[in-house]
């Protein structure tokens, strides 16, 4: 719809503004605007410029380290990438076998209080202040401060739900953020009947709490819906796990897309052959890669991930209060996907009592208090080894694919990573140029006009820092400072490849 707005036809005498840091959000990036004479935006881009390089410094580690290794990608949603390495690493120990049933409702109960406490975090502490207070509000009361502030059960009720969530993590990893649970293979260790039963123990409130938020979260859609249908408009098809039934899916599954009309054009797919459905295009101003459906072409192929993905793609919820809010979202949409950026608070809260009720169907469920977590070196001593594996999850922003190789040494050769912030890349940059469009044309710039931006970012996802990749010939600058702040030495590699070394 924006498109026009990505490569500005002529940047002479344009005047740069620049949104960095933005606020709000896990991870570094910034906003850049080219705005001419008569203050029309002509170029609008989001900029992830931060650089992790997990892919490149895994590659020589024993595969038995990476789950843990690259979790420290995230501090809030470590879980996502220990579970999906984990899923990748399985079959160079299992092979074609699948882990023990009580280790995989271990690491289910674990990925569900991770995406339950996520989600709070996200809706409550970074996007409720927008929506509670309006985009204009003051800067200094505008956050989670501000809400526990003015609605003190309201905020609480936010911090409680994450804490339910960061509890039973820890309760399962020995910690809240980066703790060790689920390995290669299957889980670390098993769940004694009192830890069960401290989870059991105010879950029913929690799940309480979630349907209340969702109700919170449709009403302030539908209050401000003439606004919110068109914050930050962009229209593209959605991709998500679900199972091999059409039910929504977060821990595993086959991927499906939906077009932009709710027609399906992808079904059933196996996330192991993901190569054949998804390219990643690079361009030179940002870090973070543009991904598309290969079958369909760059344009063709533009899709979204996240909740408001899970919530469309999906036939039904696996649990009852969860579906019926589902049902509720889908008469919305009026039999085609919602598409509205602001609707991804509505689809996450959807999300997050489903989460809720799952951690409650498996807490009953006996099996979780089984003890074979791994198998035997005697029940393994028939498997034929596999040096490939792919494991793929739904993050709380959305599907996140872990792709790993390993050597003849058990040591990883080549590691591929697509987190949920890259496949919304295009996403978040056509809502950027839409509100640039629609808020800044001939306006003076306030505060409240730039806050709009990140708002439009923060709809999809405050986890910027797990999204960067090395690009080949990425450019960078090197430099050597001294105590006293002289640049000793300054090497610069350009975009083109070349190496330069200026001091």
């Amino acid at each position: 719809m924006y498109e026009h707005l990505e490569n500005a036809s002529n940047t002479d005498g344009l005047s740069r503004m620049v949104i960095e840091p933005i606020s709000r959000v896990e991870g570094h990036g910034k906003v850049t605007l080219l705005l001419d004479e008569n203050r029309r935006v002509q170029q609008a881009r989001l900029h992830i410029v931060e650089f992790r390089g997990f892919e490149r410094f895994i590659q020589g580690r024993p595969f038995r380290e990476v789950p843990t290794l690259v979790q420290r990608l995230c501090g809030i949603c470590p879980i996502s990438h220990l579970l999906a390495a984990s899923k990748a690493c399985d079959p160079f120990i299992l092979g074609a076998l699948t882990i023990t049933p009580t280790a995989e409702k271990l690491r289910r109960l674990l990925h569900h209080a991770q995406v339950l406490q996520s989600n709070a975090l996200h809706f409550f502490h970074l996007a409720s202040p927008d929506l509670l207070f309006g985009f204009d509000d003051a800067v200094a009361h505008r956050n989670v401060v501000g809400v526990i502030m003015d609605q003190r059960e309201l905020g609480l009720r936010g911090i409680r739900i994450r804490k339910y969530g960061q509890e039973v993590i820890r309760i399962l990893t020995g910690k809240r953020v980066h703790g060790t649970g689920s390995i290669p293979g299957g889980f670390l260790k098993p769940l004694t009947l009192a830890e069960r039963d401290e989870m059991l123990q105010g879950i029913d409130q929690i799940i309480d709490w979630c349907v209340a938020s969702n109700e919170l979260a449709r009403d302030l859609f539908l209050a401000h819906q003439p606004e919110h249908l068109t914050f930050g408009a962009t229209e593209s098809a959605f991709l998500s796990l679900v199972t091999a039934t059409g039910d929504c899916e977060i821990y595993d599954g086959v991927l499906r897309v939906k077009d932009a009309c709710g027609k399906i054009i992808v079904d059933g797919f196996d996330p192991a052959r993901y190569l054949d459905l998804i390219r990643e295009e690079v361009k030179p101003w940002s870090y973070m890669k543009f991904p598309y459906l290969a079958p369909f072409g760059h344009e063709a192929g533009y899709y979204r991930v996240g909740p408001l993905a899970r919530i469309n793609n999906a036939d039904r919820m696996p649990s009852e209060r969860a579906e019926a809010a589902r049902q509720e979202f889908a008469d919305f949409g009026q039999g085609k996907p919602v598409q509205a950026t602001l609707a991804q608070h509505w689809a996450r809260m959807i999300d997050t009592i489903m989460c809720a009720e799952v951690i409650r169907y498996l807490l009953l469920d006996a099996e979780i208090l089984g003890t074979e977590l791994v198998y035997s070196d005697e029940q393994l001593k028939h498997i034929d080894p596999v040096r490939e594996g792919v494991g793929v999850i739904e993050a709380p922003r959305g599907t996140l694919l872990h792709h790993y190789k390993i050597d003849d040494d058990e040591n990883i050769s080549f590691a591929n990573l697509i987190v949920s912030t890259t496949h919304n890349n295009r996403g978040m940059n056509d809502s950027v140029r839409a509100v640039a469009a629609e808020y800044f044309d001939g306006r003076a710039v306030t505060e409240g006009l730039l806050n709009r931006i990140e708002v439009a970012i923060r709809a999809y996802d405050p986890c910027l820092s797990c999204a960067t990749h090395a690009l080949g010939q990425m450019p960078l600058i090197i430099e050597a400072i001294e105590a006293d702040g002289r640049i000793s030495s300054q090497l610069a590699r350009h975009d083109d490849g070349r190496i330069e070394q200026f001091i």
